[in-house]
């Protein structure tokens, strides 16, 4: 498997990491007082990067499901 193909392995990972990330985020931010807003900012920021990470996947041909040899 070359570079490419672990990257189209490894972005969706990344992107759902992201998204459970982002949910607690969102599910903190209201016990932050002032802060909070702040946390519901990383949270967007959050979707941003995925939207990115997913036009990067795009270009490398989209998800690439991995079989590990047996």
């Amino acid at each position: 498997m070359d570079e490419k193909d672990k990257l189209r392995v490894l972005i969706p990972h990344w992107i759902e990491h992201n998204e459970a990330h982002a949910a607690e985020f969102r599910q903190w931010a209201g016990q932050a007082g002032e802060a909070g807003a702040d946390i519901l900012a990383a949270a967007e920021s959050m979707k941003q990067v995925n939207e990115t990470l997913g036009t990067a996947l795009e270009k490398l041909g989209g998800a690439l499901e991995y079989h590990p040899p047996h």
